[in-house]
């Protein structure tokens, strides 16, 4: 009887939960995310289908990570004990690292220890246990914000440690690298089947949109929402607006990551991305309209910029034959949508 359950290592403290629209012998742990919705997925009783790789509907696949949008909520501290008797209990025989502590720039600058202590515990424990439990593959996922500041554009894997990183975000991704790293030492030394992957700035349903402390695209949606709302003239937003960024929906990573898990065996960590890039201030208009958003936009340019410009060369994984399906304005009306359900006014 196959196992698609899953337990976390703190079990105790969460509730379990059934996921709409999905086979009732498919549970998971208070998840609504598309990356949270491969813990323990029956190939036949989901959208990501599974065939044609090595997982079978007897395989035990654990994906670390299950509260927030690409697991971004959970264990934010977390004790090795607990996660080694996790793989003692449940053996899983493929792991998804999607885990970690994440935040936007405020958050990052402000918190600096939280966001590199935090993060190398849980990489560390999660990979070291999967190697002591022997799982047969294991992907890391990663963060954009690993390649310098100022690397050339479009971003290529080779770029990673070829100049200085970001200074408001640096912490996150030191932890991010060493998870890059930690992979392929565990690969080179002992043979194991880890990978990684680098995916571009994420977004839509359970993402965090917090004012203070969500990343760019989230906190827009809320912004124009809340100004909506209370019939404000203008909405103020962060920065010059000039920044381009890439973004990449989640159920697009999901399936990218259940594509990796399937073709990808190599040392070298690969980008996941969208193929294209857009303005702050273009993405601001864009989602002002979609919201539905009458009033003006003033740019606060006392707020950080961050990097210029964070664009991924996907080409590597473009090649292999995998292309993201949701474009950038569906992908934010889905995304309001789940806001609007989340938080109804």
């Amino acid at each position: 009887m196959p196992i698609w359950q899953l337990r976390a290592a703190n079990s105790g403290q969460r509730a379990q939960t059934a996921v709409p629209n999905l086979t009732s012998d498919v549970r998971l742990l208070d998840c609504r995310s598309a990356v949270d919705k491969l813990a323990f997925l029956s190939p036949g009783s989901n959208p990501f289908t599974l065939g044609g790789m090595a997982m079978t509907p007897d395989s035990r696949i654990y994906v670390a990570g299950h509260r927030g949008m690409v697991g971004s909520a959970m264990w934010r501290q977390l004790e090795g004990q607990a996660v080694e008797k996790f793989y003692s209990s449940e053996s899983p025989e493929y792991v998804i690292v999607a885990a970690a502590k994440v935040g936007g720039i405020k958050a990052n600058d402000a918190r600096p220890a939280e966001f590199l202590f935090q993060n190398l515990q849980i990489q560390n424990n999660l990979i070291q246990g999967a190697y002591r439990a022997r799982v047969k593959k294991l992907l890391f996922l990663g963060s954009s914000c690993i390649y310098p500041k100022l690397a050339p554009q479009p971003l290529k894997e080779e770029y990673l440690l070829t100049g200085p990183l970001e200074e408001t975000n640096q912490w996150y991704a030191i932890a991010k690298i060493a998870g890059i790293k930690l992979c392929q030492a565990y690969r080179r030394q002992y043979g194991c089947d880890f990978i990684g992957a680098m995916p571009t700035n994420l977004y839509g349903p359970n993402d965090h949109y917090d004012l203070e402390t969500s990343h760019v695209l989230p906190a827009l949606i809320r912004k124009f929402h809340e100004a909506k709302v209370t019939g404000a003239p203008v909405a103020v937003c962060w920065g010059t607006g000039l920044p381009l960024r890439e973004f990449l929906y989640a159920d697009d990573l999901a399936r990218a990551c259940v594509f990796l898990m399937q073709y990808y065996s190599e040392q070298q960590f690969i980008n996941v991305g969208y193929g294209s890039d857009i303005t702050i201030q273009e993405l601001a208009e864009l989602v002002r309209r979609i919201v539905g958003f009458a009033g003006g936009i003033v740019w606060d340019k006392s707020r950080p910029d961050g990097t210029p410009r964070k664009w991924m060369d996907s080409s590597r994984l473009f090649a292999m034959g995998w292309k993201p399906q949701i474009d950038l304005e569906t992908g934010i009306r889905l995304a309001y949508e789940d806001f609007l359900k989340r938080f109804p006014s």
